[in-house]
């Protein structure tokens, strides 16, 4: 009897887990996205070999002046490390909700490692330094540079390897928070910088009001 009742909870549970999964990829399907890869690929690709520092400011006013209200203001820009896959490098998030973000992305220093694996695709657009990928099921990698862009789709993984002084603009669509178990574990159960942990997580709460507020403004409630 014990048995029974145990399996009929554990097939409620994965029931339940499978409808939530359902839901959440008719839901993304579905919805109206703010931005969209080839946008930001393209407005990325125009300051393509410009010292990156120069480059990023001008990334952030444009996506300023096209996305009111969806970029983080200058005070809550913020460089962060990141340790994940073996790798390390440094994002500064400009946005961010429940199924997009878009930051600036790269390293100092020679890094490499595994790229995760997400419920996500994921596209950076190259702006200095050289970035290589080793695709899952080949012989081969691929080198990219300034004015490339790499698509990482959902489900898929990779050897990535980023050159001293690489930086990039990323964009990511799908279940984001699915990606943050890969972006921190290492931060958690390696370095166990819990500042850099408290950064990260504070700055995506700050997206994600940002975007509440938005939302409500555009909808008449404030």
């Amino acid at each position: 009897m014990c048995f029974i009742t145990n399996f009929l909870k554990l097939a409620l549970t994965l029931g339940v887990l499978v409808l939530v999964v359902q839901y959440l990829r008719y839901w993304m399907e579905s919805k109206q996205y703010v931005f969209n890869k080839e946008d930001v690929a393209k407005l990325a690709k125009q300051y393509a070999g410009q010292d990156p520092d120069q480059a990023f400011s001008k990334v952030v006013v444009e996506l300023r002046r096209k996305y009111p209200g969806h970029i983080l203001p200058d005070e809550d820009l913020q460089w962060v490390f990141v340790n994940a896959g073996g790798w390390m490098g440094s994002m500064c998030l400009l946005h961010a909700s429940l199924t997009e973000y878009v930051l600036l992305f790269g390293t100092a220093v020679d890094t490499s490692g595994h790229s995760g694996r997400y419920w996500a695709e994921i596209s950076d657009t190259v702006i200095s330094g050289t970035f290589r990928q080793w695709k899952e099921g080949t012989t081969k990698s691929e080198m990219y540079y300034p004015g490339d862009t790499i698509l990482h789709a959902a489900g898929d993984a990779t050897s990535v390897q980023w050159s001293a002084g690489t930086w990039m603009v990323e964009y990511g669509r799908g279940f984001i928070p699915s990606t943050m178990g890969f972006a921190l574990a290492d931060t958690v159960f390696s370095t166990q910088d819990f500042l850099t942990f408290f950064y990260t997580v504070r700055v995506y709460v700050k997206a994600l009001l940002l975007e509440a507020n938005t939302f409500l403004t555009e909808s008449g409630v404030f």
